[in-house]
């Protein structure tokens, strides 16, 4: 076992050199700006999804008890066990889709905010050390999901953002490199989630799946924090990682540009792999007779038709979680609305025979020369063909949010106003940006949740 770091695997022995090693002093203003965003971004989407019901479900579980010493429970006033009330954020800010993502199946590393800001409330810790922890956290993240690749070996991507959360807390907690090791293990060892979690008619798993890995690699840290020691080669040794889905090159991790920096950012409220057909959709939408479409070809690259272009229950969606990765689904709604809103997501619209009968003209096919460009570019092309043989066509090769075509820091804002404004006040919503733009002043992570209660007494 792992008592010390002497006997651990290189892998691990690296990741914890840099999670242990990381503080504020040592990141560019570009990387503390970077953060700040996706701070904004992921609690809009939080503060959003309250209400709904994968979110409540997991609200009611972690307010069973309430806990002076814990965590807050985001939306309240009170403090529930970090892992509970980190699984209870984690669940509020991924519910949504809406959050910033490593496209192609890497997840999405702003689940690591919610474990963070609980791990810092147990250590006092300011918002500089939130700030550094997260960003180790993308590192860690973007690193696994760069070298493993595990949805191609039949794993979620919710294995990431465990290992990714238990470094990252490790951070925060102040954790020695042995105790940092021992998370990191921990993490890795007991969290390697199956990937049906994202097959067939979705269920309410898919939306709160990373964050059940946030709250364990937190519980990870935690452990190790009160001595418990995990396997002392979890990646490299007889049995380890490396043997099941392969080696981890933990030299990606702090490399330029920062994983935080080039996280790609969403415009739209859904599915990363649905934007850029969405704004090809839009782009032909205007003053289009919706009965004279004869047919719809959707052309996109492999990883999009199979995530998200195929299986029978894409064209006839049964859950919001279907629907929010059903690429016909989400065409045909946005054409039928001339605009797009994730309230197309509300069950009532499931069986809307405006957007069923436009589904059924909807055809989605790889393009090789597409997925040829995958994953530099995100092509995609949508045609329509009218009943007079005329032909629009509309496509994107990134879509907006995108790092090569970066969302501003007045769009990003303006997201967080629109998703925070459904449950707070325009003076709140704008309280809470300033106090989030000057995160890095403050000397402790209460002030976050306090400028975001919405039910004091949940």
């Amino acid at each position: 076992m792992a008592n010390d770091a002497a006997g651990a695997d290189a892998t691990v022995r690296r990741i914890a050199d840099y999670a242990s090693g990381l503080s504020f002093s040592d990141l560019s203003p570009d990387a503390i700006h970077a953060c700040k965003r996706r701070i904004v971004d992921t609690l809009g989407c939080a503060v959003a999804a309250f209400d709904a019901e994968p979110c409540r479900i997991a609200r009611a579980l972690a307010l069973r008890a309430d806990v002076s010493g814990g965590a807050r429970v985001l939306g309240t006033a009170r403090r529930a066990l970090p892992e509970l009330a980190t699984f209870a954020n984690a669940a509020m800010g991924r519910y949504l889709d809406g959050n910033d993502c490593f496209p192609g199946g890497g997840g999405h590393p702003s689940g690591v905010i919610a474990p963070v800001l609980a791990a810092a409330q147990l250590a006092g810790a300011d918002a500089q050390a939130v700030i550094a922890a997260i960003v180790v956290g993308y590192e860690v993240h973007h690193a696994l999901h760069a070298s493993l690749r595990v949805m191609t070996k039949g794993f979620d991507h919710a294995f990431y953002p465990a290992v990714a959360a238990a470094a990252a807390a490790a951070n925060v907690l102040r954790l020695d490199h042995a105790g940092t090791v021992n998370a990191i293990a921990l993490a890795v060892t007991a969290n390697l989630p199956l990937a049906v979690t994202r097959r067939g008619q979705l269920s309410m798993w898919k939306g709160v799946a990373e964050a059940n890995g946030a709250r364990n690699g937190l519980f990870a840290a935690l452990l190790a924090q009160a001595g418990m020691t995990g396997p002392d080669k979890p990646f490299e040794g007889a049995l380890g990682l490396q043997h099941l889905v392969g080696p981890v090159d933990p030299g990606l991790i702090g490399r330029a540009p920062l994983a935080i920096v080039s996280a790609d950012m969403k415009f739209y409220v859904t599915e990363y792999h649905s934007q850029g057909p969405l704004a090809a959709a839009l782009s032909l939408a205007g003053g289009l007779d919706l009965d004279e479409i004869a047919a719809i070809r959707v052309r996109t690259y492999a990883f999009a038709h199979k995530e998200i272009g195929s299986g029978p229950e894409k064209w006839r969606a049964a859950t919001r979680e279907t629907a929010d990765h059903s690429l016909p689904y989400i065409v045909a709604a946005t054409l039928v609305d001339g605009s797009f809103s994730d309230a197309i997501f509300a069950p009532a619209r499931f069986a809307d025979p405006r957007i069923l009968a436009l589904a059924d003209r909807i055809t989605v096919a790889e393009a090789p020369e597409f997925t040829r460009a995958f994953p530099q570019k995100f092509r995609s092309q949508v045609e329509l063909t009218m009943r007079d043989g005329t032909r629009r066509t509309g496509g994107v090769e990134v879509p907006h949010g995108h790092h090569d075509d970066p969302l501003t820091d007045a769009e990003v804002d303006a997201k967080f106003a629109m998703l925070a404004g459904r449950k707070l006040p325009a003076e709140r919503v704008a309280g809470a940006l300033r106090l989030i733009r000057d995160f890095e002043h403050c000397a402790h992570t209460d002030v976050l949740f306090d400028a975001l209660v919405i039910a004091p007494e949940h």
